[in-house]
């Protein structure tokens, strides 16, 4: 009679999870601020561990940001900064309270890039992240200011269609800090635009 074979840990074999990293997560037993990020999408959410399963607490995805005013991509340093602070008012809206420990998964964390923009979002709106402040990006490219000097120096050398999804919605790439203070706005009093 043949042995069966068992396959432990599919989603190990498949690159999914990171065993070993997740248990040092869990055994905090603190909840966890999670940021993925995809192509086109930034989503935070607030997330306990359970034995049956983890349970989201709260959560904001940057497609939410549209409800707020927010017109230009989703997957950027502002776009990444919004998300996290409307996670974090959530979260504070419903009075949560303690430590959260930052997970982000198996993705590369770069300081001063986007996952990290998320989180100082997240600690913008009041909750309490473990994590450093020297790898937050600065102010000026928290709120797009860096896109729009590029912007200023591609239209000098009429290069490039990088922002061409933008001209074909008739928004303009120099608008975005503007608009980034409006959303923040809107966020924080917790308005949002009719659509």
């Amino acid at each position: 009679m043949k042995k069966q074979k068992f396959l432990l840990y599919r989603r190990k074999r498949e690159g999914k999870t990171d065993y070993k990293k997740r248990l040092k997560l869990l055994v905090s037993e603190k909840p966890r601020l999670i940021i993925r990020r995809s192509l086109r999408n930034v989503t935070v959410q607030v997330i306990n561990y359970r034995p049956n399963g983890d349970e989201t607490v709260f959560s904001a995805s940057a497609k939410q940001l549209v409800k707020f005013g927010w017109t230009f991509d989703g997957r950027n340093l502002p776009s990444a900064y919004l998300t996290g602070l409307l996670c974090g008012v959530k979260a504070k809206k419903e009075n949560f309270k303690g430590e959260l420990i930052v997970d982000f998964g198996l993705q590369k964390s770069t300081p001063r890039g986007l996952l990290y923009a998320a989180v100082k979002g997240a600690i913008d709106a009041g909750l309490n992240v473990l994590c450093g402040k020297e790898v937050f990006p600065s102010p000026d490219r928290l709120s797009g200011k860096h896109i729009a000097d590029y912007v200023a120096v591609v239209a000098q050398k009429k290069v490039g269609q990088q922002f061409s999804k933008y001209a074909k919605q008739n928004l303009k790439a120099e608008d975005i800090p503007k608009k980034f203070v409006e959303v923040k706005a809107a966020i924080i009093s917790g308005v949002q635009t009719k659509k």
